[in-house]
Parts: structure tokens; sequence; C-alpha cells
């Protein structure tokens, strides 16, 4: 899922957070909290989420069939058991996935949670009338049955290995269940009421939604595992992190998810906050679009990616909270392939192959080739200074090498809005995306990177089509056999560092800044409220 939203996963991978812990800080109200983010949200309704910064508020009001704890472990949500061979969940072929849902998850008008309302959410996210942004593995179901209201039987199309953590539980494009007796009206969903005022199961009911400043979340009493310890959750729209850390050192906001790196250093001597940095599924890049020449180019792509000096960028934009990525499995995921090395940082070597393409500099520098400028454009979201950094940062790292990138800020909301309505990246309207991914549990990285996955069938923005990609994505998913795919996947790596559809520059800790009153605030790396009916103050 795509951070600025995005948005947001493998047995005992996941590290406990570290923790910078110091007391003395201001209390917040009793019952409640307060939560700061720096996106403002276009809808409620979880399978039109853009963004993690959505899907953040989704996962307080919905709930998902199985979702992870804080040591990446799978445990269900509504269903009342993770799906398994060892306990007849999944058959002996793998076609078919069986659920049983909680006797007592209730919506929050009241009304029983039943088997029908997943199969009616999962022809909702097939529908095309619907403006989802990916139908990843959904669309490997070819039935569901609703032999009763408890139960749910899934017949694949064929042999999904990512399935349970893929369909409705923490994928990279998390979906979750939304209420049949409410919607299936409607021919789509796209502009109904529900999405602004939503009624979900999970642990915190929708109270109000002052636009462009916050979203308020009450209790939920009737919440399928105990009332939760909280009364409310406030969640402020706060777009300026320098905003963001001002609140936060007055008190007058209790939580910051996905600190950006400078608010996370320029706090780290206050006594008065808590930091946790958690390891994560998320990776920080950029990706081209190969339908863009020169950018179809796999020369000047890996040029590109030889110019820029990750290290630094880690140095300066995370302070030191982020490793330089290698390719896109992160040290989260038991597919991380920890024997490669991450493309060095050489502007000689940039230089030579660009001239070997034909590139020559001019007297002013900027190379050019029958004529024509090398000169992308990179397009970033407004409204944040460490984002703006960041892309200053590489635009003069590659002008070294004769590279003249253009700068083009959008709003964020265009940026990421789906391929239906015009999206900037799922339209292909741009040269170069900066762009951070929140993975899933699963290493299943298909959605990204397969041909039939680009917008909006996927999220393959990059209009990348390799048929040696396509093969080790075949491997990689026809068998629940762990070494095979960690196999397949490290092959994957090797072939993303050669093609260079884009230019994985460092692996990110999800960041946190807090009071220190705050209890059980415990993320899995990619949700934060999988266990929200337990925090507490």
């Amino acid at each position: 899922m795509k951070r600025f939203s995005s948005l947001l996963l493998c047995a005992a991978l996941l590290c406990a957070p570290a923790c910078t812990k110091q007391a003395g800080g201001p209390s917040g109200p009793s019952g409640i909290w307060r939560i700061a983010t720096q996106i403002n949200p276009t809808q409620l309704n979880p399978i039109l989420e853009q963004n993690s910064d959505e899907n953040f508020i989704d996962g307080l009001i919905f709930s998902e069939l199985v979702t992870l704890d804080d040591r990446g472990r799978e445990i269900p949500d509504l269903a009342e058991a993770v799906p398994t061979a060892a306990n007849g969940g999944i058959s002996k072929d793998g076609l078919t996935i069986t659920y049983h849902l909680r006797k007592n998850a209730k919506w929050q008008d009241g009304v029983a949670v039943t088997s029908r309302d997943v199969k009616f959410t999962w022809q909702a996210i097939m529908n095309r009338s619907n403006n989802v942004v990916s139908h990843h593995g959904y669309d490997q179901i070819a039935s569901i049955d609703t032999p009763d209201d408890r139960t749910v039987v899934m017949r694949m199309k064929r042999v999904f290995p990512p399935a349970v953590d893929t369909i409705f539980g923490e994928s990279d494009q998390p979906y979750r269940i939304l209420p049949e007796h409410l919607l299936a009206k409607y021919p789509n969903l796209n502009n109904v009421p529900f999405n602004a005022s939503p009624v979900g199961s999970g642990p915190f009911k929708f109270a109000r939604w002052e636009r462009n400043d916050r979203v308020v979340l009450d209790a939920n009493p009737d919440y399928f595992l105990g009332a939760p310890k909280l009364k409310q959750i406030v969640i402020r729209i706060v777009p300026d992190a320098n905003t963001e850390e001002s609140l936060l050192r007055t008190g007058d906001i209790d939580l910051v998810t996905q600190a950006t790196g400078s608010l996370y250093n320029n706090v780290k001597t206050d006594t008065r906050l808590v930091r946790q940095l958690v390891k994560a599924p998320v990776w920080f890049g950029i990706l081209f679009n190969l339908q863009h020449p020169p950018l179809n180019d796999p020369a000047v792509r890996r040029a590109i990616a030889l110019a820029i000096d990750k290290n630094e960028i880690v140095r300066k934009s995370t302070y030191g909270s982020a490793i330089v990525a290698i390719a896109d499995q992160t040290d989260f995921s038991w597919a991380y392939p920890g024997g490669l090395k991450p493309l060095p940082f050489d502007l000689s070597q940039a230089r030579a192959i660009l001239d070997a393409d034909g590139w020559k500099a001019g007297a002013d520098g900027i190379r050019r080739k029958n004529g024509q400028p090398l000169s992308p454009q990179i397009a970033f979201p407004l409204g944040s200074a460490s984002v703006q950094a960041m892309v200053e940062q590489m635009q003069q790292m590659l002008r070294q090498a004769g590279i003249d990138i253009q700068l083009k800020g959008y709003d964020y909301q265009l940026l990421y809005a789906s391929a239906q309505t015009g999206g900037i990246y799922n339209s292909g309207k741009f040269d170069i995306a900066t762009y951070s991914w929140v993975a899933g549990a699963d290493p299943d990285d298909s959605s990204q990177f397969l041909c039939s996955m680009q917008p909006p069938s996927g999220n393959n923005i990059m209009h990348y089509c390799s048929s040696e990609m396509e093969a080790l994505q075949r491997v990689a998913l026809s068998t629940f056999d762990r070494g095979r795919r960690r196999a397949a996947y490290l092959r994957i790596q090797e072939l993303l560092l050669h093609d260079a559809p884009g230019v994985f520059v460092y692996d990110q800790r999800q960041r946190y800044v807090h009071s220190p009153d705050l209890q059980n605030f415990t993320p899995n790396g990619i949700s934060e409220g999988w266990n929200a009916y337990q925090w507490n103050r």
C-alpha cells in the first residue's frame, strides 16, 4: 500500500518495538487518545482507501478476517481461527479455504455480521464500477459459498499461497469487511453517504468528521473481542511535521504515527516523550514510468540508480532510522535477500553507462541524445518538507551525472488517486515517482511487478513487463513450500536490481512518537490498530 498513503506482516521476524522511554510528559485527557496524521482522508470506505493513513482510520472502525500480533504471528480477527492445512481450513489441494466467523460479531448498528457480508465485500471489490485500487488476490477467487451465516467457503481458481494474508488480511492492499445490509442497494460505492459516515464491526464507532480538521471515533461497547478501554479516539489532520512536533511538545496531541525522520530526530532529547522504532515491510524509493522515453531504456534507469548515494540519503533524511535497501523485500520478511548487495553509489560508472548509451554532456553539463536533454520530471507529494528536501538532494546528485531532473509537486490526494479518477501515478502521468510502499505479511510482490497488474488491476504503476519476472512470480505463487518460494524471491530481487524499474533507496522502520502515559501501543509493522481495543491511558 502506498505510504504517504498508502498505507501499512511473518512469524517471529518482527522485532519488538525499540523504545526510548522517559518520564514526566504532560498527561492527556483520561480515556482519550489524540492522534495526528498528515494526510487528509478523502473517504472512509475501506475498499476505496488509497493510502496508509486512510487504512489506519479504517482499521479502527472495520474488521478483517485475519490480522497479525506485534510479533508478526497470524491471529484471527472476525474469523474464529486462522485457516491452515493442519486445522482443515485449507484443503489438501490448496484450492478451498474455509473460515468460521465469530458468533458474537455485530455491526455497530446491532445487526449480526454474517458470511454474506464477506461474499458481498468480495463482489464489491471485483465490481469494476467501484474505484478500488487493486484486485490482487481477490481475482484469484472463483466463488464464495455461504452454507450458513457463519461459514465462508472460498473456492480458488488456482493455488495461491498468500491467500490467508492477502484476502481480508494484512496484505499490501488491506481491505476490510463491509455491511451488505447497508450497501447492497447501490450499483457502486464511490459516492454513497456511507463513505462519510461508516458503520463497521471494529473496536471504535464513527462519531463525526470535521473536514480538514479531525475524525472522532467513540468506543464500541459491543465489540466482539471486548469493550475498548479507551472511550474515544480523536484523529487530527496535521499536514505539517513542524506543527506535529509543536503539538506533541505542548501535550495537545498524544501520538504521531509514521513520524518523519526529522521529527523523530528532533525529539530524541525531549524527556517528556517516548519514541518507538518498529521493523516493518516498508520501503522508500523512486519508480520509473517505462512508457515514457528515455526511461524505457534500462541503461538510463541503471545510470540513475548508480548516481544516487543511498547512504547519504539515509543519513540526512532519516537520521539513521532506516537502512539502505537492496530491492523491495525488507528485513521484516522471511524472503529478505540478505546475501545480496545494494547497487553501489558509483558516479563514474553512471557517467560511463550514459556515454556508451549515446548521452553526451554539453557545455552546460547536461547530457543530450539526438538533441533531446536528459531531463525527466520527478513527481512528489506537496506538504512534506522532508520529502521536498529528499527530492532536492536526489536532484543535486543526479545533476553530477549530467541528468537534469525537474521537480513537480502534487496534492497528495491527486497524486495517489485511483486510475479511474485520474490519479497522477495510477494514470501514468509522470516520468519518475517518489514512492513509499507498505507491503503485506507475505512477501508476495506480484501486484507491483506482473504485466497484468498495471492500474486499475494492480499497483504496477511502472508498466514494467518482463517474461522472466512472469515466470519467477508463477513459481513463487504456485507452492506453499517456503524454501522454493524464498529461492524465487531471491531471483526476483536480482532481476529488479538488473532491470531497475525503480530505485529502492531505503527500508524504513515505522517511527512513532507519543506521550509516555499511552499504554499497550504495540504496532505490528503494518497495522497500528490491531489491538486498539486494548489501548489505554
